[in-house]
Order: structure tokens, then C-alpha cells, then sequence
């Protein structure tokens, strides 16, 4: 089953950035909630650019990874 939401269903995200991210904001990936099923991501120094959509099992699996390599 695909899943597709057009871009302009993005233009009313919130975005949020990692805690992880530090105080000066570089190389930060922000997602956004609200999208059941769904992790838009995009990258925080280019917020108008493109964002990538995830199915939310594979973006959990992702981050699995990176928490436990």
C-alpha cells in the first residue's frame, strides 16, 4: 500500500528539531507530527526546500539503528 501526501499538505507542518541538535542550529533534520503514519522530514538549514516522507515503521527502524548500531 503507498502512501502519498502531496507537498503542499507540508505547508501547514509544525516542524520540530532534535534536542540533539544544539543551540546553533546546523546540520539539524526537523520532522513533523500529525501525519498518522506518516514522518515528513526535512532539512532545517533549507526550510522551503524538499521534504522526504517516511512510513512511520521505517523511520522508527532508523532511528533503532542509529540508537543501537
Amino acid at each position: 500500500m503507498k502512501i502519498t501526501i502531496p507537498e503542499s499538505d507540508l505547508t501547514s507542518a509544525t516542524w520540530h528539531k532534535s534536542t540533539y541538535s544544539g543551540g546553533e542550529g546546523n546540520n539539524c533534520l526537523e520532522v513533523a507530527a500529525a501525519f498518522p503514519g506518516l514522518v515528513p522530514v526535512r532539512d532545517s538549514k533549507n526550510p522551503h526546500g524538499p521534504a522526504l516522507t517516511f512510513r512511520a515503521p521505517a523511520w522508527s527502524a532508523f532511528i533503532a539503528t542509529l540508537q543501537h548500531p
